[in-house]
């Protein structure tokens, strides 16, 4: 199905639906993870908001989940869980040996997460927000293409509680529980805790096996609220994450069939706390203070070879295991203006801030063909300064500039003698024009500038100058036009965005042959000379009648890398398909009766920048009916109903089968197939 023939019947069906709807109309959408809450449709970027009634009706329990609901958002990861993002084609899609900063920003009630994409439970998350294009001043070195913020449910004022179960395929079952309510006049709390468990997709034949790429997950979340005085409010957030998954998804047969010995694991314990602190007794702005501390013990190890001893005549057989202890501390402390409290007579709305991130990852890596372990240490500290100027030029414009100036320094050692501290000063930040139309709309031009700090790549056997990397950087130009029209029943936004990557950061390998005749393959982190990144966004929900809400989303996207004598000169950059769409009808019936259905579609990419090896195009289609009655709700769904083979991670050809004669071929990991299950849910 072609994406412009999609998209036209999709416009014209929300056509036909206005000339006949009623009055009903849709609830407001509000950002909250930019420095001041704002409607969406008054905020002049690329912003999608997924509030809690969309991820219950996509029934997701993991973030992954619903990012087929935003335009040009993709993800990815050699693990069970998918642990990068990409935001409009940029974005890593994997990590071994090297540290990494990531280029897709993921805070979860303010904590980083960053790079560890298998820790996004949706349990009791009440919005997420996903920011495309360099957050420069909001975010700095982790935000090169954007940010993801979760947020999870606030504590309620009187008692109350929620029962979930579900039952699905592949032996998949899940509980969770929500209790919430105040501890006295001031103080409230939440808690929320979730348990997951499924066989997987994959069955070890060699095992005899069929959870070998399983899921054994438990999510803890608890918040307290204390109003400490009419001035001053404490938010107080403690969140465990205990993932002990497994990772069993290669076949030789490039099916979901497999023949591995040692089946791996992807393994993440998480704990952090944070605490959010707003004083309002100064008369010309607000301090907002954000504190944050995380430990994550994350291991991460797979059968290198996919099968069991003696297949291999020559006697290949290795396992490989990647053992991380990342710390985290962070402290965001800024000041707010207050409203009346501007610069310039009141016609500048301020923000001024200071930001300063500290990470420790201690790195033990075990493999077959090394004699001894690994071991690297890895610290980076962040110190940044940034501010943010709103100004009312005239009655209908306004103009936005901000600018942040950050410091980043890092020191490393490893096992094999490598010593590095590099250090450098980048900047970011963005100038946006808007003009309101009316009340209800909005046109907006922005230029933002993002970057991502250099660095080092570890292995003492590449040559010297593969050994360092430069920082890379990416311009950002968009026009956007957002609304709300129909009396509030049809919001929408459009953006048309140009983007300029210099000394892009790309994943690239070298291909060793070892004594004894097996492969081993070098990741290392390499630059580009420039890469452009353009398309269109396009997003839309319509309340046609009482019963019946449409939403859309369609992301079209065109990259380039451009390096002269690379394998990827002039070739589309991975995880960047050219469009992606959504399409949803959700349906109330008489008498508590629901239904949902949902069309998603994607455009075939290329896996890594490194290799050729490409998915292709696919459409899913997801369903869901239910009854809810009072304080309980019953739901019968489908995932991918029509049980579409589809491709999520893959490697270039190579020979790794003797049964061919090491026949170079390329290997792929599909997404889930068709799943069928019921969830109950009992509110208190």
């Amino acid at each position: 199905m072609k994406l412009t023939t999609v998209t036209s019947l999709s416009l014209l069906t929300l056509a036909i639906q206005a000339a006949n709807a009623q009055s009903n109309t849709l609830d407001t959408l509000v950002v909250t993870g930019d420095f001041r809450e704002a409607q969406l449709q008054d905020t002049p970027a690329s912003i999608s908001v997924l509030d809690a009634d969309t991820l219950n009706a996509r029934g997701a329990g993991h973030l992954e989940e619903v990012l087929a609901l935003t335009p040009n958002v993709n993800f990815s990861g050699g693990t069970n869980r998918a642990r990068f993002y990409q935001i409009r084609g940029i974005g890593e899609r994997s990590q071994f040996v090297e540290p990494l900063n990531p280029s897709v920003g993921l805070l979860v009630d303010g904590i980083d997460m960053s790079g560890l994409g298998d820790a996004a439970s949706l349990l009791d998350i009440d919005q997420v927000e996903v920011f495309r294009g360099p957050q420069g001043t909001l975010s700095g070195a982790n935000a090169l293409a954007g940010l993801i913020s979760m947020r999870s449910a606030e504590p309620t004022d009187r008692y109350e509680g929620q029962l979930e179960t579900t039952l699905a395929d592949y032996n998949t079952r899940s509980v969770q529980a929500v209790v919430s309510g105040p501890v006295s006049e001031s103080v409230g709390y939440r808690l929320a805790i979730k348990k997951l468990g499924s066989d997987g997709f994959s069955q070890n034949d060699h095992l005899g096996r069929k959870d070998t790429d399983g899921r054994d997950e438990l999510t803890l979340r608890g918040k307290l609220r204390i109003d400490a005085s009419d001035d001053l409010t404490l938010n107080l957030t403690a969140l465990h994450i205990n993932n002990n998954n497994g990772y069993d998804a290669f076949s030789l047969d490039n099916n979901r069939h497999t023949l591995a010995d040692q089946p791996g694991h992807d393994h993440n314990n998480t704990s952090a706390l944070a605490l959010a602190a707003d004083y309002s007794g100064y008369d010309s702005f607000e301090l907002q203070t954000r504190l944050s501390v995380s430990r994550s013990d994350t291991e991460y190890g797979y059968d290198e070879d996919w099968t069991f001893d003696g297949f291999h005549p020559d006697g290949y057989s290795s396992a490989d295991n990647y053992i991380r202890d990342r710390r985290n501390a962070s402290a965001d402390i800024r000041l707010v203006s207050a409203p009346g409290a501007g610069l310039f007579n009141g016609a500048s709305d301020w923000v001024l801030g200071g930001y300063a991130f500290r990470q420790s990852v201690d790195l033990t890596r075990e493999y077959t063909y090394l004699s001894n372990n690994f071991t690297s240490q890895f610290d980076a500290d962040r110190l940044a300064l940034y501010g943010q100027l709103d100004t009312a030029l005239a009655a209908r414009w306004t103009l936005i500039t901000g600018l942040r100036v950050e410091r980043w320094d890092a020191d490393y050692q490893d096992s094999e003698g490598v010593d590095s501290s590099p250090a450098e000063t980048l900047w970011g930040g963005r100038v946006a024009l808007e003009y309101s139309l009316d009340d209800n709309s909005l046109l907006y031009g922005l230029v933002s500038r993002g970057y991502k700090a250099g660095g080092f790549n570890s292995n003492g056997t590449l040559p010297a100058e593969l050994r360092q990397f430069d920082t890379e950087t990416l311009w950002n130009y968009e026009l956007g036009l957002k609304g709300s029209w129909l009396n509030d029943r049809l919001t929408g936004q459009l953006a048309f965005f140009y983007q300029q990557r210099d000394d892009v950061q790309i994943k690239a390998s070298r291909q060793v042959v070892r004594s004894d005749g097996s492969r081993e393959f070098i990741d290392y982190i390499d630059n580009s000379a420039k890469g452009h990144n353009y398309g269109v966004e396009l997003e839309g929900r319509y309340q046609a009648t009482e019963q019946l809400t449409l939403s859309a989303a369609t992301g079209l996207l065109y990259t380039e890398l451009e390096e002269a004598g690379a394998n990827y000169n002039n070739r589309d950059q991975a995880q960047a398909p050219n469009y992606q769409l959504t399409l949803a009808a959700d349906y109330g019936f008489a008498a508590g009766w629901y239904s949902r259905l949902e069309l998603e579609a994607k455009d075939e990419f290329y896996l890594s920048d490194r290799h050729n090896a490409e998915t292709e195009s696919y459409t899913l289609f997801n369903a869901r009916i239910g009854y809810q009655q009072d304080n309980w709700e019953l739901s019968l769904w489908a995932k991918n109903l029509t049980d579409e083979d589809y491709i999520t991670r893959g490697f270039g050809s190579f020979g790794n089968d003797p049964r061919n004669g090491y026949t170079t071929e390329p290997y792929y990991i599909f997404g889930a197939p068709r799943q069928i299950g019921v969830t109950a849910k009992l509110d208190f």
